[in-house]
């Protein structure tokens, strides 16, 4: 009984603290996404449903990174704001002490790392290929949809120019294409452009061809073709998917060590439960409540060192960070909190 009345408790400051501090790093976390989708109209046009769309996709993203940080932190306040109002030390005298507070905790450690993994190892990856099909199409319809007069547009590499347009044959085309040591243009009377689904095809009729290497050469033709292939997207539908993607990180680097980094992050509030013990429980007539730098430090530190792991020993930082960081959790609980409660 008051194990279930304590855990009520417990559970109502957590929500308290929880909740504004999750909307506060999502809602940041967002607009950082939102400027970096914004940016995107430069190569393609969106409107304001496919903004919306193209922000889903990093909403696993967002979860990832906002998740693990707020459920540590929100513990580490819960308790030391329990402290702060002498609380803890009440709770204490009753016969419940830190390991037995621990335990009311644990499973929400425990769901909040398995539920971070399944976002990382699962829904990222899938959210990865479906704004890279989006982005694929859009840049494909925006080479198909070639309008007339108007300037920076693109047809693979090259820039185009379209005078007029009419039942989708062009007029008056010039394209021009910059290399390293030539610039070449192509004019051209008439063309056509078609989609082939692999790839879009620009049919030129009744022009001629401008190179510039040192001194400049022409060649006229009365057709040519220019194809603009389509880049292929690997594609991931299923669960079975998901673990071949996953698969692949033993010849592709980067993907090891995004793998390594999500688990590792994934892991952390776990990882530190006696961490937040220790940084919660303060006598407040001796102690003030550092509650918040303590926990931004560890925060600070842990993603350092993951990153770097990450990069640079993979492997091994898998196996020996979350045991080294866990019994440093620990020896610094027994050094400084299990001495006084």
């Amino acid at each position: 009984m008051k194990n279930n009345l304590l855990k009520k408790y417990l559970i109502s400051t957590y929500s308290q603290i929880f909740f504004p501090i999750f909307i506060t790093l999502f809602t940041v976390t967002s607009i950082i996404f939102l400027v970096k989708i914004a940016s995107l109209t430069s190569v393609i046009q969106i409107n304001f449903l496919e903004l919306l769309e193209l922000y889903s996709y990093s909403i696993p993203t967002i979860l990832f990174y906002t998740l693990p940080i707020t459920i540590f932190i929100s513990l580490c306040l819960s308790l030391s704001k329990l402290s702060s109002e002498y609380e803890l030390i009440v709770i204490t005298s009753f016969g419940l002490n830190p390991i037995k507070i621990l335990k009311l905790i644990f499973p929400t450690l425990v769901l909040s790392s398995i539920l971070t993994l399944i976002i990382s190892l699962a829904l990222i990856p899938k959210a990865d290929y479906m704004k890279k099909s989006f982005l694929k199409d859009k840049k494909t319809e925006a080479s198909f949809n070639i309008k007339a007069s108007e300037y920076g547009q693109e047809f693979g590499e090259w820039l185009i120019y379209v005078n007029e347009e009419k039942n989708g044959l062009y007029k008056d085309i010039v394209l021009f294409q910059q290399k390293k040591d030539e610039d070449t243009f192509i004019i051209a009377k008439y063309a056509r452009m078609d989609n082939l689904k692999t790839s879009l095809t620009l049919s030129l009729q009744d022009g001629k061809v401008l190179k510039m290497k040192n001194g400049i050469n022409q060649i006229n033709f009365k057709k040519m073709v220019i194809n603009n292939e389509i880049q292929q997207t690997s594609n991931i539908n299923t669960f079975n998917d998901i673990v071949l993607y996953w698969q692949d990180r033993s010849t592709n680097k980067k993907r090891n060590e995004m793998f390594l980094f999500y688990i590792l992050l994934s892991l952390f509030p776990l990882l530190s439960l006696f961490f937040i013990l220790t940084i919660g429980y303060f006598n407040p007539r001796y102690d003030s409540n550092k509650s918040v730098v303590y926990s931004l430090i560890l925060i600070i530190i842990y993603v350092g060192i993951s990153n770097k792991l990450s990069v640079s020993y993979p492997n091994f930082g898998l196996l020996v960070l979350p045991i080294f960081w866990f019994l440093f959790s620990y020896l610094f609980y027994l050094l400084t909190t299990k001495k006084y409660y």
